[in-house]
């Protein structure tokens, strides 16, 4: 039984966590840099200790710190979040050993889903369809552009290793293949320190649909439906919506019954995303497993009444899910958009500075996951989410117009602050979005 959970992460997913905690009645002792000394997680949370300075390397991304920290506050548990630890089976790994309970995929599992070319390979295994690729890494370049001329251009270069948007490159032409491919490697090393690479056909326009899925070391799993997450700029989401919209019900219906095999092949336990890519005819190709609770998780939560959190910290006490398919019914329509500091009308570039006005919206079925207050510094050190805005309506036109809404309401403004509010709502308002006829091209034909 888990009776106290470290919180290895920060901003608003740490916060989110500390508040299924305190409803399980666990104690909570969250972990900090020094850049987040004053952060609204140390202030909700039981217990607190630095692990570090600002950088995340020397904080949160230091395994041994994060241990250490467990040992001495007496920690039975460590809940990763998203980013830093969460995927790292390493990380896992050295809980078990320690007798932690991480509350994740056991490391074996996320090792072999997290290399990307053993995940295609055991997803093709189980029956999952994929894009023409190599079922394993390629180890040269010149044997990458043979592979490349054959499955036909244009291409995507993929780190084995990588995830949150980095670690690929497109090709369109093979005059370029070579250049790409020597630049990803070299970046893969540097930013995951893997260099091994894989290829495989792009998808110029399509869909980025996802599924969730829960399951238990008792050999249960369920999926609890799936979500659109098309609007992105380089690669990662900026608005992310369930159910997808404009999908055909037997296209989804294949798609949630492909990742409960997936997950049954890998032997997985805990909360999983299954990643999809959905072309112009509506075939489905399996893209990869994220081994974590995704950042758009609100939404599958508004729609089904499950807390995914409280869920994850049963399975990792060994307790078997307590509800079967059957007993999940989505109702409505769930839309997440995420309040970045960045410029759009820059090209994105983060806006650190100190936020000086900060009010929530509010109102029937609003939700918001922050972190952020008033006199609140927004550092250069992290990821630039501030905010998740997420809506419920019993249809999409309401739920887009609820969005819409909330997003005007949002006050989150300070010198050198800007947000994504305002360019979400016009995004959100774009006739192709609208009418539920856009794609992952859809963000990079607006910003140029």
């Amino acid at each position: 039984m888990i009776k106290k959970v470290l919180i290895a992460n920060r901003g608003e997913i740490a916060l989110r966590v500390a508040r299924t905690c305190r409803e399980l009645g666990l104690a909570t002792l969250a972990v900090h840099s020094a850049a987040d000394r004053d952060s609204a997680v140390v202030r909700f949370a039981d217990e607190s200790v630095q692990i570090g300075p600002g950088p995340a390397k020397a904080s949160y991304l230091n395994i041994p710190a994060v241990i250490e920290a467990a040992r001495g506050w007496g920690a039975d548990a460590i809940h990763p979040g998203y980013g830093f630890l969460s995927e790292n089976p390493d990380f896992a790994e050295v809980c078990e050993e320690e007798g932690i309970t991480f509350v994740g995929p056991p490391a074996s599992v996320m090792s072999r889903l997290g290399d990307k070319a053993s995940a295609r390979s055991i997803m093709s295994d189980a029956g999952l369809p994929l894009l023409p690729g190599s079922r394993d890494a390629l180890e040269h370049a010149d044997e990458a552009a043979e592979f490349a001329a054959g499955i036909g251009y244009p291409v995507i270069i993929k780190a084995v290793a990588g995830g949150g948007g980095r670690g690929m490159s497109v090709v369109h032409e093979p005059d370029a293949f070579l250049r790409s491919y020597s630049q990803t490697r070299a970046s893969a090393q540097t930013v995951f320190r893997d260099g091994r690479l894989y290829v495989e056909r792009y998808l110029a326009s399509a869909r980025h649909v996802e599924v969730q899925i829960l399951a238990d070391a008792h050999g249960n799993v369920v999926h609890l439906g799936a979500r659109d997450c098309s609007l992105q700029r380089r690669h990662q989401k900026l608005v992310e919506e369930t159910p997808a919209p404009r999908l055909p019900a037997r296209t989804v219906e294949q798609m949630c019954e492909a990742a409960v095999q997936g997950a049954r092949a890998a032997g997985y336990v805990g909360a999983g995303t299954f990643e999809f890519l959905v072309d112009g005819d509506g075939r489905f190709y399996f893209m990869e497993v994220n081994c974590r609770l995704q950042v758009e998780h609100p939404v599958t939560e508004m729609v089904t009444g499950t807390d995914l959190v409280r869920e994850q910290l049963r399975v990792a006490a060994g307790e078997p899910l307590g509800f079967d398919q059957a007993d999940v019914v989505p109702r409505g329509v769930a839309i997440e958009c995420r309040i970045n500091a960045e410029d759009p009308a820059a090209g994105f570039v983060p806006t650190p500075g100190v936020v000086s006005e900060f009010a929530l919206p509010g109102g029937p079925f609003v939700r918001v996951d922050t972190h952020v207050y008033a006199g609140y510094q927004v550092p250069a050190l992290y990821d630039s989410l501030l905010a998740k805005l997420v809506v419920w309506a019993p249809d999409r036109e309401q739920a887009l117009a609820r969005m819409d809404r909330a997003l005007d309401e949002l006050r989150l403004r300070g010198p050198h602050v800007v947000t994504t509010a305002a360019f979400l709502r016009e995004v959100l308002d774009h006739p192709r979005f609208r009418q539920a006829e856009h794609d992952t091209s859809l963000i990079n034909e607006l910003t140029g």
